[in-house]
């Protein structure tokens, strides 16, 4: 490869639009864009060539055949050039046409930002994509006319590369998807945040690369805004949907199908696995403002005259959150609730102490399932609890209420999570 020295460090908006020139310095054309490979891999993307144009046709230049990258002009190794008209290649892009004044994912930040311009860096006789600025100064710049522009060399809020994901949707030719590897290092919420804050089309990527992990996926419906759950549940199919549902906890899966198109709700959830239709019909039972609608039937239980040790095997083997995987019920041998406790308190116990033995202690208190949500609020507030086990009318537990359901409700909906929140 021809050695790059005159410039270090270009910026995409000198290059795209500026003269490419022979090794004499006569006019060849017009250089259109830049070409990076994005092939998954770790490191900067290197910038492979240039799009060009050349007497009216579309033409690559590889990156070999350039001398001089540089902000007024690309000059390239020789006064002939046997080129090959441009066509566009899987994994290539187009710095200019896909990633400039398009949004990218800072996975540091779980934001999304704006690549207002783009920055190529040369090291070792190698050009790479550095990174962007997602501030409004280079777009402002670039609205001069060429000639006055100079070359704007100060980018305050630089952002690395290696902490971008970019969307490549609407790339054509592109094999390539958001990184859900890197995207599960979010927690559920700020991908959420980040399916909000964008288009339709990129949440759908952002949905597409987080599906790849069913239950990462079904996470992240249950923290979305109702609105966003049934936009993107109703282009899908009622098994895709089901299947969705299925993976969700059960109290937050019944909320999203009273959301769902009416004719839909049935056909949908037919499709739900048998056990989980039960708790879903048994939630959709009660009022959605008591406890019996806010908990999640599923819990962690063990019987009077288990151990400690076999009580936090339970614990252990259950799939259930931190906050209702912090209560477990002692059921008694006629199915109704003997007490409950902390797994801080199993956590502090003597491995080989029956359950029975402590459950005296336990200032866990319990609330009927037809409780309002000022009496469970209450509650929960004086006992300092962040679960509470919820009982039916012959004392038996039907489910676990967590904080996050209670504060759910309690929140202004001014509060609550808006669109656009995650984007600079």
């Amino acid at each position: 490869m021809a050695a790059l020295m005159p410039e270090k460090i270009v910026h995409l908006s000198s290059v795209a639009g500026s003269p490419l020139l022979d090794s004499a310095g006569e006019r060849l054309g017009k250089v259109e864009d830049v070409v990076a490979r994005l092939d998954g891999g770790d490191g900067l993307p290197p910038v492979i060539g240039l799009k060009a144009r050349i007497g009216g046709r579309e033409m690559f230049v590889p990156i070999d055949r350039i001398e001089q990258l540089g902000p007024d002009a690309a000059r390239t190794a020789t006064t002939k050039l046997d080129l090959g008209q441009f066509e566009r290649r899987p994994g290539e892009i187009l710095l200019r046409g896909d990633i400039l004044d398009r949004s990218l994912i800072n996975v540091e930040t779980a934001r999304l930002v704006t690549a207002r311009e783009v920055e190529l860096v040369c090291s070792d006789g190698a050009w790479r994509v550095a990174g962007i600025d997602p501030s409004l100064r280079p777009r402002l710049w670039r609205m001069f006319p060429r000639r006055f522009r100079g070359h704007d060399s100060e980018h305050r809020q630089f952002v690395a590369w290696d902490e971008m994901e970019p969307f490549v949707g609407h790339v054509p030719t592109s094999r390539l998807k958001l990184a859900s590897r890197r995207l599960a290092r979010l927690h559920p919420a700020q991908i959420a945040d980040l399916v909000e804050a964008a288009s339709h089309e990129e949440g759908e990527e952002i949905l597409e690369a987080v599906g790849e992990d069913k239950e990462l996926e079904a996470d992240v419906f249950e923290e979305l805004d109702d609105h966003h759950q049934v936009e993107f549940l109703h282009e899908r199919s009622d098994a895709e949907a089901a299947a969705v549902l299925a993976r969700m906890a059960s109290d937050d899966a019944a909320d999203l199908l009273l959301e769902i198109e009416q004719e839909r709700r049935l056909p949908i959830l037919n499709l739900l696995p048998a056990a989980k239709q039960r708790k879903i019909k048994t939630l959709l039972g009660h009022n959605p403002e008591t406890a019996g609608g806010m908990m999640n039937p599923d819990f962690v239980s063990a019987g009077v005259h288990a151990t400690v040790a076999q009580a936090l095997a339970g614990v252990r083997a259950s799939e259930l959150g931190t906050q209702p995987a912090s209560v477990v019920c002692v059921i008694a041998e006629d199915g109704t609730l003997a007490g409950a406790l902390a797994l801080a308190d199993l956590v502090r116990a003597d491995p080989r102490e029956a359950v029975c033995n402590l459950v005296d202690g336990s200032p866990i208190p319990t609330v009927a399932a037809e409780a309002d949500l000022p009496e469970v609020a209450r509650l929960m507030t004086d006992y300092n609890l962040i679960a509470m086990p919820v009982l039916d009318a012959d004392g038996r537990p039907a489910g676990i209420i967590a904080v996050d359901d209670v504060l759910e409700r309690l929140l202004p909906e001014e509060w609550r999570r808006r669109a656009g929140v995650a984007r600079d």
